[in-house]
């Protein structure tokens, strides 16, 4: 007997194999990652050195090689990542309100103020906010705008991740983060990172880590389009390892 395997692909992989994701037949009811990527490999020999690079997500979260999946679960095969339907995981940032969540993605301009008003609490003397805006030029090449693809509850999930973390380390910290997807213009914002804490020196630390660790763990994806082409551009600081430690953040 058969079983059908689907995978999710996103950002320059579905480009590249020209779909939005893939479906074996396979004699397997369970593989391992390892095992997985490496009939993918094979299948697409030519993107070879690609899928090497990627990760497994399972069940919207990342697994390690030697994890056992089945094929009924939710696979996707996530490349490098950038380094954001309506749904409730997808919100416009202009609906606050008591029960506003502190993460969202949406494909419409974010206020600044808005991200920044959920994470401000009585008992919190300080916040910061970042903002990530598109820029024009690059290693002197001109970008004229971006388009960024996200795995949506995954990438919430991830970002959710990153508050709980910081309200660990930073003693209760707060923290909210709205990014963009679809297309973002030049000097646009794409994305907002607001924290707040007691004292201002925990806010500037746990701002520095929220961008960082975004950028090593959530699954949203970055093309740069230019007057003669567009490319997918995955983490580019080294090695692409969002299962590894948060000391790396």
């Amino acid at each position: 007997m058969e079983h059908k395997w689907t995978i999710r692909l996103f950002a320059g992989l579905n480009e590249r194999l020209g779909a939005s994701s893939i479906e074996l037949l396979l004699p397997n009811r369970t593989l391992s990652v390892s095992e997985l990527k490496a009939l993918l490999s094979e299948q697409y020999a030519s993107h070879r050195d690609l899928i090497h690079l990627c990760f497994v997500a399972c069940n919207q979260a990342y697994a390690q090689d030697d994890a056992v999946i089945e094929h009924s679960d939710e696979l996707a095969l996530l490349p490098p990542v950038s380094g954001g339907e309506e749904s409730a995981a997808e919100q416009d940032s202009s609906a606050a309100s008591a029960d506003a969540p502190l993460y969202w993605l949406t494909d419409q301009p974010i206020s600044v103020e808005e991200v920044t008003r959920r994470v401000i609490i009585p008992n919190h003397g300080a916040s910061i906010a970042f903002v990530g805006t598109t820029r024009e030029w690059t290693q002197g090449q001109r970008t004229v705008k971006l388009e960024y693809e996200a795995y949506a509850p995954m990438a919430i999930r991830t970002m959710e991740q990153i508050g709980e973390e910081i309200a660990a380390r930073w003693n209760g910290a707060g923290c909210a983060i709205a990014h963009r997807t679809g297309i973002v213009d030049i000097a646009d914002i794409s994305v907002v990172i607001a924290v707040s804490a007691p004292h201002r020196d925990a806010c500037y630390e746990a701002s520095r880590y929220a961008i960082e660790r975004l950028k090593q763990i959530v699954p949203i994806w970055k093309k740069e389009i230019w007057d003669d082409g567009s490319e997918w551009k995955g983490h580019q600081t080294g090695p692409w390892n969002p299962l590894a430690g948060t000391e790396q953040a």
